[in-house]
């Protein structure tokens, strides 16, 4: 039976006396990109500066490809490609140079780091910036020279701790694109806080809150799994929010305009229909509904009063 490309079992770790992951459980055994979702300070960071060899963890285990990275650090690190949240990258040095000396880190073969670096130079979008000063390229194309040297070596598995942070909107279209090329090769970890990030991009998730994991399993199993709890309506002669949370299920009014409100609602079927119903009964003249999705908060809020599902990704 073929190894799991990453294997965690029981991982905890405790930074003086408070613990900011425990009892962490998950593997990966195959090519695409799995998303580490949590809210800053849930244990993302920790968990995979633990998995990629830079925090020493308190207990459980870490495996990669069936290397433990405590007790054969050496070979588990060479299967491992990592883009931390703040790029290392020199700023002074050209990108040629500096995809060189990643090379010469990673112990490419010399007589294969030229075809190392123009690998994944044209993988990346950064070839024709050879011979650019790092310092002088956009926030966009440094990402994608920090994404350069996380694959340089060809690793089994790359990690990517906020690889789309601090981006403009089409910055942030391109890493994605990138990243989903990447995982056609390789395994991908994609951490990030941010729901709308880990939806474009990921095909499985992985969820942390206060250090511990509530979520494991598919994309569309987690878009099944979010229970929506508003409704966003627009009418033409809207009546007092008083009057509309006096209607039965209704938890919460909030009017954005004049003429349309946010209505939070308690678990209740065919919600929709009611409030149509009482729009034509009342003549508030109703011209638009749309269902919402619960907010982050609301989700973990959720997730953790639930049993975690337990999969192999």
């Amino acid at each position: 039976m073929k190894e799991s490309i990453v294997k965690i079992e029981r991982l905890s770790h405790r930074y003086s006396k408070d613990w900011a992951v425990r009892g962490i459980n998950f593997e990966i055994n195959k090519n695409g990109i799995v998303g580490l979702l949590g809210s800053n300070g849930a244990g993302k960071s920790t968990t995979m500066n633990i998995l990629c060899g830079v925090l020493s963890h308190t207990e459980g285990k870490v495996l990669i490809d069936g290397f433990d990275i405590r007790e054969n650090p050496e070979e588990a690190k060479r299967r491992i490609g990592f883009l931390p949240q703040n790029a290392p990258l020199y700023l002074e040095f050209t990108v040629d140079e500096y995809l060189i000396y990643c090379a010469h880190l990673r112990q490419v073969a010399k007589a294969k780091i030229k075809e190392s670096v123009d690998r994944v130079k044209e993988r990346c979008g950064v070839a024709h910036f050879s011979k650019r000063l790092i310092g002088n390229l956009s926030g966009g194309y440094r990402q994608r020279v920090g994404i350069a040297q996380a694959i340089i070596h060809q690793p089994l598995l790359v990690v990517l701790d906020e690889p789309t942070n601090g981006l403009d909107p089409n910055q942030i279209t391109e890493v994605r694109h990138l990243i989903k090329e990447i995982s056609l090769e390789h395994s991908v970890i994609f951490s990030s806080h941010i729901l709308a990030e880990i939806q474009a991009t990921c095909q499985d998730i992985i969820m942390i809150e206060d250090g511990k994991m509530v979520f494991s399993d598919t994309m569309e199993s987690f878009n099944n799994y979010i229970e929506p709890n508003s409704l966003v309506v627009c009418m033409e002669n809207p009546p007092e929010a008083a009057v509309l949370r006096a209607l039965p299920g209704i938890a919460n009014v909030e009017f954005l305009t004049s003429k349309t409100a946010r209505i939070h609602f308690d678990t209740m079927p065919h919600i929709s229909e009611f409030i149509v119903k009482a729009s034509v009964d009342n003549g508030w003249r109703l011209q638009e509904i749309t269902l919402e999705k619960s907010s982050l908060d609301e989700i973990f809020a959720q997730l953790s009063n639930k049993k975690t599902s337990r999969i192999k990704l």
